[in-house]
């Protein structure tokens, strides 16, 4: 009878760690050496993110990477390498995968659906503070800084992280996307913010998105039209990403500079380059764009 009851409590203690790491818990261990793929679980939603840890070097942040319309994530963390080579950083790119997260839940943010304001707890950008707490204890760094750059439809995105999510990065590198979210209240969210907010809170968000350390990079020759969202709010933007860029940009300093408000948005164009991922990541004004 004994020995029945020392198996029991061996079959049960064995299956504990299985069991927590399906609730969430903390993960095993940290992000290995090199490219990685790993699934996490964020508060219920898991996701598929592929990974990359530099050696040589302490760690001294981490990159969420953030993909376009063909949903390769795999392909944005290689881009990012060279970016956390030389500062030194984690990479972590998180598949958005199409299934789950059509073009209002990715893009644009899940805000609103079929013209409704969705529930804030359920917002797509809800889900990257949740990713960063996840690696951060991972990593068993409670204070891991961490800094986001996206391109085209990841730049879409983290307009929408940037206007509507939480606080909390070092650097939101923004790189050539379709649309942005327009620093005004009086523009139906997900493209300005109205509808979202009271008034009160509406300025209060207005004014933390044009004091978010927003990085605005740009290709010189991103002029084509290719993928390029056609939609009426997003051609009142501009005829082309390289336009709509600048235009916000402009906008939202315009609006800083009317309210008297902090603006700590960053304009940076890379010159003789188009709608690529890769040669952004890779420039100059991508890695100036970080802080090291």
């Amino acid at each position: 009878m004994l020995w029945r009851l020392l198996l029991l409590l061996c079959i049960l203690t064995a299956s504990r760690p299985a069991a927590a790491q399906e609730r969430g818990a903390s993960p095993a261990r940290p992000i290995p050496p090199g490219y990685g793929q790993e699934t996490a679980d964020v508060d219920g939603v898991r996701l598929q993110v592929f990974t990359y840890r530099p050696a040589g070097c302490p760690i001294s942040g981490l990159l969420l990477v953030f993909h376009g319309l063909d949903r390769n994530a795999a392909d944005y963390r290689s881009d990012a390498v060279g970016l956390g080579q030389r500062l030194c950083r984690l990479i972590a790119a998180p598949l958005f995968d199409e299934a789950r997260f059509p073009g209002w839940r990715y893009q644009l943010g899940g805000i609103v659906h079929g013209g409704v304001v969705q529930p804030e707890a359920d917002w797509t950008v809800s889900l990257v503070p949740r990713l960063v707490s996840r690696i951060r204890l991972q990593e068993s760094r409670p204070d891991l800084p961490y800094a986001l750059i996206g391109h085209s439809a990841g730049g879409q995105f983290l307009s929408r992280v940037a206007a509507f999510g939480q606080a909390g990065a070092t650097e939101i590198v923004i790189a050539n996307p379709s649309t942005w979210v327009r620093p005004s209240l009086g523009i139906a969210a997900p493209f300005g913010f109205g509808g979202v907010y009271a008034p009160a809170q509406g300025e209060a968000a207005l004014r933390r998105y044009l004091a978010a350390p927003v990085a605005v990079l740009l290709g010189q020759e991103d002029l084509g039209s290719r993928h390029l969202s056609v939609t009426e709010q997003a051609e009142a933007q501009g005829r082309t990403r390289l336009e709509r860029g600048t235009t916000v940009f402009r906008e939202a300093e315009q609006a800083a500079r009317q309210h008297g408000w902090p603006f700590n948005w960053h304009l940076a164009i890379v010159p003789g380059v188009g709608h690529s991922a890769a040669r952004m990541f890779n420039s100059g004004q991508a890695l100036a764009a970080l802080p090291p």
